[in-house]
């Protein structure tokens, strides 16, 4: 089962490439102009997500897909890397994966040589944890 997180993950991955959320059963369409701010999700991000997976928004799917968010939520299905270019794709727990990664329509994709969407990043965090694994290494050699 696909986690709230990992469901937003995926969303947030794809708004970096540009892709855009069909909503109200395709009355619309949302392209967001921030994802991540920092070390969270944009507020812009966070209104999105709430409007998406609110109970009147209606069908909510990713363009160029056809798996609604509601459905990504439930039971049945998994966020999981793409084989061609390891962005997340939904996958079901059991059964045959999506026909296309929504990734068959961006020209020029995928492309190592620019960096891959990413999530929120606490920076502090990620310093804490680098200089803990080197006072630990510090600290075993000394012993």
């Amino acid at each position: 089962m696909a986690s709230t997180n990992d469901v937003k993950q995926y969303l947030a991955y794809w708004f970096q490439l540009g892709k855009r959320v069909v909503i109200d059963n395709g009355a619309a369409t949302l392209q967001l102009r921030e994802v991540v701010n920092g070390n969270r999700y944009s507020d812009e991000f966070e209104e999105c997500w709430e409007r998406i997976t609110s109970p009147d928004a209606g069908d909510c799917y990713l363009e160029g897909t056809h798996e609604t968010i509601a459905q990504l939520l439930s039971p049945a299905w998994e966020v999981a890397p793409c084989a061609r270019c390891n962005m997340p794709i939904p996958a079901r727990n059991m059964g045959m994966p999506p026909l296309l990664c929504p990734c068959f329509d961006l020209a020029g994709w995928p492309n190592t040589e620019l960096p891959p969407p990413r999530c929120p990043v606490d920076s502090q965090e990620e310093l804490r944890a680098i200089r803990d694994r080197l006072l630990g290494s510090l600290s075993s050699r000394s012993s």
